[in-house]
């Protein structure tokens, strides 16, 4: 089966913003690992999107952009996505996001009622991860 996801680690956020209703996090440029049937390597592409919190409660200061992730946790009810973030991703019920940067910033922590992963335009090839 096919599969696509957003490396954390080496992404790039550009905006952070909140409201009562939403919290949205630009990345600028998603790293996205995809793994296709039948092929022993992994490609390497990259592309821009919002991941969108509903009704956010945030834990502490949203850090300075721009931003470099590192790693972080998805929460999704009894889900726990580690270092990535599924494509596609809609979800409602307990969520909670915990991102964390390079340089010392402090992680983002928070949560809501519900995420949604809103990637624009096409992914862009970089190359093929090859094991060597």
């Amino acid at each position: 089966m096919d599969s696509s996801s957003i490396q954390l680690a080496d992404s790039e956020i550009d905006a952070i913003e909140q409201s009562d209703a939403h919290l949205r996090i630009h990345f600028s440029r998603a790293v996205i690992i995809k793994t296709m049937t039948g092929s022993a390597e992994k490609t390497l592409w990259w592309q821009t999107g919002n991941l969108i919190l509903e009704a956010p409660e945030i834990e502490g200061d949203i850090p300075d952009v721009p931003l470099t992730c590192t790693g972080g946790d998805i929460d999704d009810n009894i889900y726990t996505y580690r270092d990535m973030i599924p494509l596609p991703l809609a979800s409602r019920g307990v969520i909670r996001v915990e991102l964390q940067f390079e340089g010392h910033q402090p992680a983002l922590v928070a949560s809501g009622s519900a995420i949604l992963l809103d990637m624009h335009d096409v992914p862009k090839y970089q190359r093929h991860i090859r094991d060597d």
